[in-house]
């Protein structure tokens, strides 16, 4: 592959028309509606905070779309990827999240000149469905101490929600309580009215309108610089690399393997050129190098908000980089707005696309193939829920290597038959219904 591949070029536009410009300039705004509150709910999720999620979602969304490999993928801060930097930031805080993106950057850039996106391609899908799972439940549990409206007071997911269930028993607070639950039941009743209802931002404006109109005593965003802010180089030297060096490898694996799933998807919903997968790495690998120098927490792709961009009618870059642009603006002109949005309404969100992820009648189907995918899910995301992410995905890949060499030959024919089966129906479905609330 030549060199000159890896980098944008005048071909990266070359089916761009006026017609398809006013497309893409409208998927961008029907994405950008969609990743607001979720950017702040991430941000806010990771711990670094509101303005890092949008700061994510703005320079992620513009420099992957310029620099990666798909031509309608949407890059932003997503629920795996916190999931991995909350106990980071809780045990050694903000600037260790910014270093550990910054190094997972350039393993990126290194695996795209390496050729190491070939190697992504082999991730059986049951691992990916079972690492999915494991995610949108991680997600789902990460919201309850900010829903009970009680501090978490652990760097484990799964320990801070228990914590914090038993710690409501005593001091419940019932106004962050009844915005999550009212937030989460609008979103879930407004999608069965009209499913492309942007149901996420309308029920963060409502929360937000009912919790100032009645002076509710509840936790907002709170104050957001009006600008995007240089904070330069993070300092690599005095952080503990001993503990920090996998959850820089984890970071930089997620984002592969997110990226790189994300594009194939992208290409099966639309008739589009095929994506580059190792410009596609370098593309995560620059957003990512990047995003600390502004205080963003590390990015990837995000699947939903790419298939939103692509049902929206998105034809190319420019739509990815149009949301990304309006993000800016509410950024730079409505940042006083977004202060007084109640972060119980934001955990709500992430509770309902949390949800959403779980397709329970889907996933049934699935594992009915074979016991193989049974196996290998279930195992990956119990293994997502009390282990490292990449840990999780490795622990995966031996459990389905192993399952398939203890068969014998006739069997191995057999179950691969129904492994290409069942995998040939779940690519079609694949995150199909999995669009953000």
């Amino acid at each position: 592959m030549s060199i000159r591949e890896f980098f944008p070029s005048r071909s990266d536009y070359s089916l761009v028309t006026k017609a398809s410009a006013r497309l893409d300039l409208t998927a961008g705004l029907s994405v950008a509606i969609v990743a607001l509150p979720l950017a702040l709910a991430f941000g806010v999720s990771s711990g670094v905070g509101a303005q890092a999620g949008l700061v994510s979602a703005i320079i992620a969304g513009i420099l992957a779309a310029i620099f990666g490999g798909s031509h309608l993928q949407v890059s932003g801060p997503t629920g795996a990827m916190t999931v991995v930097l909350i106990p980071i930031y809780a045990q050694f805080g903000a600037h260790a999240v910014f270093a550990v993106g910054f190094v997972a950057g350039i393993i990126l850039v290194v695996a795209s000149f390496m050729g190491a996106a070939h190697s992504m391609r082999y991730i059986p899908l049951s691992v990916i469905e079972g690492f999915t799972l494991g995610i949108a439940l991680l997600i789902g549990l990460q919201q309850i101490p900010l829903a009970l409206g009680i501090k978490a007071d652990s760097s484990s997911v799964v320990l801070s929600a228990l914590h914090a269930i038993q710690a409501s028993t005593v001091t419940l607070h019932r106004q962050s309580l009844a915005i999550s639950l009212g937030t989460v039941a609008f979103i879930v009743v407004a999608r069965k009215i009209h499913a492309t209802m942007p149901a996420g931002i309308i029920a963060v404006a409502l929360a937000t309108i009912v919790t100032s109109a009645l002076t509710l005593d509840v936790k907002t965003v709170g104050s957001i610089p009006r600008t995007l802010t240089w904070i330069g180089l993070p300092s690599l030297s005095d952080l503990p690399w001993a503990s920090l060096v996998l959850p820089a490898l984890s970071v930089a694996g997620l984002a592969a393997i997110e990226g790189l799933l994300c594009a194939s998807v992208a290409d099966s919903m639309v008739d589009v050129p095929a994506h580059n997968p190792h410009r596609e790495l370098l593309g995560q690998g620059i957003a990512n190098l990047v995003l600390p120098l502004f205080g963003g927490v590390p990015a990837t792709a995000a699947i939903a908000r790419t298939a939103v961009n692509v049902k929206a009618g998105a034809t190319s870059r420019i739509a990815a980089i149009t949301h990304s642009v309006i993000l800016l603006v509410c950024v730079l002109g409505a940042s006083r707005l977004v202060s007084h949005i109640p972060l119980a309404s934001l955990a709500g969100v992430l509770i309902a696309t949390a949800a959403r992820m779980i397709d329970v009648r889907r996933l049934r189907d699935f594992v009915s193939h074979t016991t193989h995918h049974a196996v290998t899910l279930s195992l990956t995301a119990l293994a997502t829920l009390f282990l490292d992410l990449v840990e999780a995905v490795a622990l995966g890949l031996i459990v389905a290597t192993a399952l398939s060499l203890l068969q014998s030959p006739r069997e191995q024919r057999k179950h691969e038959s129904e492994i290409n089966e069942a995998e040939h129906v779940m690519h079609d479905a694949f995150h199909e219904d999995h669009l953000e609330p």
